[in-house]
């Protein structure tokens, strides 16, 4: 589904922001097999030029610095807008899903 990754990205930003791992990680949590990481860090570069979330290089006690992302105000809204388009394709679905299952018993 087109926009499923960075939806899920947004809303792991939601509430704290994170390191690139942790978050390649987490998404195994939205049904991910394993990520490629560094398609992970192409997709956040990506949402970065839309304005949807910003980074900042941080110090780690356990090695070397690490790139920590936070949601932005423009990615809450895009977050909100895509949660909307996805609630909507779970109704098509679900109504598609239930025609179906009463043809087959027809």
């Amino acid at each position: 589904m087109h926009g499923y990754m960075e939806t899920c990205l947004l809303v792991l930003l939601r509430d704290r922001q994170d390191h690139g791992y942790s978050l390649a990680e987490k998404l195994g949590d939205f049904a991910f097999g394993e990520v490629n990481v560094s398609m992970l860090y192409r997709v956040m570069r990506k949402m970065e030029q839309h304005g949807w979330v910003s980074s900042a290089w941080e110090e780690s006690e356990s090695g070397p610095q690490r790139r920590v992302y936070a949601i932005t105000d423009v990615g809450l809204e895009a977050l909100e807008e895509r949660v909307a388009m996805f609630a909507q394709r779970r109704t098509c679905i679900d109504k598609l899903l239930e025609v179906y299952e009463r043809e087959a018993k027809g």
